[in-house]
């Protein structure tokens, strides 16, 4: 199946042919669907906190702050080019033509080309790219429109002589305007983080995820802002950075499952989603750790929602940990009352429901786990994953998150239940990787190899078939006391397309 020139690409990926002929096969056999038995609600796997509940998180999380290590892990690899898909699609089609001119005013609602340029102004960047569009045509941004201009604008934008903005990371665009001051994603984290994840020593950690290709952009971008955000926050910035590995990246095959090859004849091999970071969460050594997306963040005026929030979800993660270790030191001599109080906690609280008797081996290797507390918001038709009880293979049930591609829509049974989800995952997680004698877990035995799944994706102009390995946060976690928390849907405002830069919540 392989040539020496396939066997060599595969080398170089990380990979080793068997591994490659075993995803293969994994197109082949699929994987299974979740099996749901119920959607995670209010009351039935996800809590909604009282005033005085809220309040003692936030306290018991502001009382140990001193005495831990934290940090704040964001996922940032990969160009932003998906977030200009519309812009890009505009550039291959416009022609000029007064019937192009007439269908681009035809459409003037949100997400369009045309509200894109009649709000260019709104735009973070637009004093940038101003800059450079005078720079490359000899006049401005205005003059261009009046004379309908509108590609050489978009290519100033995107294209590698302007703004390069079709290439580089989310984290480094201009986001926000604040003040007379333009943040990227990178700064808004970072002012996240000075807010409550400050040690006692001053440091707030954050770890970013990047490409190879823009890990020197990333550090020469956080060491020019730096002095600002340490002297405005009387902090010390420990920034830390890994890459994704290579040898994570899965073959694409075409729909009759044979390797899909380039136009070039060689291989393709893509990204396996974020469930290959958890070997880049696993080398995290903290005893708290933040998980959150580096789009997903709001100007300042926002902020105090998403701030208030990590405290809450920090503080109910150590409430539950300092129960669960509580009853993992003492379990050898827990009496048979005391051992089924113990089970009643499981159950009661971090989203386990045992299919049969256990015994005291099963406690102990349910409680002895990472744990995470996930923030879910009410769904108003966001996609994404949600909040699931779901039987897994030795028919015990747990909370879950669960990808849409993850169940099979076709059995009115599970469409019902998906269908009757309240909530969905943001991505706004806090974890504890430490057992109770203050070990760090080997987070790769504790994830689930078959919550992967296959996507149909193109390449050229060609259909192929992609496999994702185990998200971060769904299948990575799998085997994790997982815990959810309504948080308030202002904590949740990603940006997918560049349109989203201009709603309410991303002004200044």
């Amino acid at each position: 199946m392989f040539s020496d020139s396939d066997l060599a690409q595969i080398k170089h990926h990380g990979l080793t042919s068997d591994k490659v002929l075993q995803q293969i096969d994994a197109f082949r056999q699929g994987y299974p669907p979740a099996n749901l038995q119920a959607p995670a609600l209010e009351g039935s796997g996800i809590m909604k906190l009282t005033a005085d509940e809220k309040s003692k998180a936030i306290n018991d999380y502001e009382g140990k702050l001193g005495g831990l290590s934290i940090v704040k892990f964001v996922p940032a690899s990969g160009a932003a080019t998906r977030m200009f898909k519309k812009l890009f699609g505009f550039v291959a089609d416009y022609k000029g033509t007064d019937q192009d001119y007439e269908e681009l005013i035809a459409d003037q609602g949100k997400g369009t080309i045309f509200e894109f340029f009649k709000r260019i102004e709104d735009f973070a960047f637009y004093q940038q790219l101003s800059a450079k569009f005078k720079s490359l045509h000899g006049k401005s941004l205005q003059e261009a429109q009046i004379s309908r201009e509108y590609v050489a604008i978009i290519r100033a934008l995107l294209e590698a002589d302007g703004l390069d903005y079709g290439a580089l990371p989310k984290g480094l665009l201009s986001f926000h305007k604040e003040g007379d001051m333009v943040r990227t994603p990178v700064e808004e984290h970072i002012v996240e983080g000075c807010q409550y994840a400050k040690q006692s020593n001053k440091a707030v950690s954050i770890h970013f995820t990047v490409s190879p290709e823009h890990m020197d952009a990333f550090k020469s971008h956080v060491e020019e802002i730096r002095p600002t955000y340490e002297s405005t926050f009387d902090c010390k910035l420990v920034i830390s950075y890994s890459v994704q590995n290579q040898g994570t990246d899965t073959i694409a095959v075409t729909l009759d499952n044979e390797p899909f090859r380039n136009d070039d004849g060689t291989l393709l091999f893509r990204p396996a989603g974020h469930g290959a970071l958890l070997e880049n969460l696993n080398a995290i050594d903290a005893d708290v750790v933040f998980l959150k997306n580096i789009d997903n963040i709001v100007p300042d005026r926002l902020k105090a929602d998403t701030i208030e929030y990590k405290k809450v979800i920090g503080g109910i993660l150590l409430q539950l940990q300092e129960r669960i270790f509580g009853y993992l030191a003492k379990m050898q001599d827990m009496t048979d009352a005391e051992l089924q109080v113990c089970a009643q906690f499981i159950e009661d609280h971090l989203g386990w429901r045992f299919a049969s008797e256990w015994s005291k081996s099963d406690l102990v290797k349910v409680l002895n786990r990472p744990i995470r507390v996930c923030g879910v918001v009410k769904s108003d038709g966001d996609p994404g994953g949600g909040p699931f009880w779901v039987q897994g293979s030795d028919g015990n049930t747990s909370l879950q998150i669960v990808e849409t591609a993850q169940i099979n829509l076709e059995d009115a049974g599970q469409q019902k239940i998906f269908s009757s989800a309240t909530h969905f995952n943001p991505v706004d997680v806090v974890c504890s990787l430490r057992d109770f004698e203050g070990q760090p877990f080997d987070l790769m035995q504790y994830y689930d190899p078959l919550a992967g799944f296959v996507t149909e994706k193109s390449k050229d102009g060609k259909a192929l078939k992609a496999q994702e390995l185990p998200g971060l946060w769904n299948g990575s976690m799998a085997h994790w006391n997982t815990i959810f928390v309504e948080v308030p849907v202002i904590t949740f405002n990603p940006v997918k397309a560049v349109n989203d830069l201009l709603k309410e919540e991303h002004q200044g």
